[in-house]
């Protein structure tokens, strides 16, 4: 930029006291302060809509980079979906060729009697190993089998109650 200092501005409005003269000067200054701020605004506005061009510049390159990567993810769940399902679809027409008395062609005879057992002993209560005798237990009223709070009530309710089925019949 151009260096003023005081000494070069008071120059300056010398000359142009001398050249325009006592009368008009005061108008021409307040012409020249106008022009030089909407010279600015004009100014700034050329560069915020510059800066506003090469933002959305940036941005659609943004957006462009983000929908390549969603498609090329999209492209991979879908050939991993269809190798799966293909996968699927050839071990059932396996099982369902091959005859129904015959094992399972990806289970090893030994894997599958272990799956049968413990299908079968699911629901199957196993017997604790405890260091207290159930003889112990009985005498002492230790709680062998455990009963629900409901069951518990129906139980143990007076003669009386029991023969009223609800409250809400009142």
């Amino acid at each position: 930029m151009i260096d003023l200092g005081l000494s070069k501005l008071a120059v300056i409005g010398v000359v142009a006291l001398v050249v325009i003269g006592p009368e008009r000067l005061p108008k021409v200054a307040r012409m020249a302060g106008t022009l030089f701020g909407r010279a600015q605004r004009y100014i700034n506005e050329v560069k915020s809509e510059v800066s506003r061009e090469i933002e959305l510049e940036e941005l659609r390159k943004m957006q462009k980079e983000m929908q390549d990567a969603a498609s090329n993810v999209e492209q991979t769940i879908a050939q991993n979906l269809s190798e799966v399902e293909d996968g699927i679809n050839a071990a059932w027409t396996n099982d369902s060729l091959s005859d129904p008395g015959l094992s399972h062609p990806l289970l090893s005879p030994a894997a599958e009697r272990h799956m049968a057992e413990k299908a079968r002993d699911f629901r199957k209560k196993k017997m604790r190993a405890s260091a207290m005798p159930a003889w112990y237990k009985q005498q002492h009223g230790t709680r062998t089998r455990i009963m629900s709070g409901a069951a518990r009530v129906a139980k143990y309710r007076p003669a009386s109650v029991r023969k009223t089925s609800s409250s809400f019949h009142q």
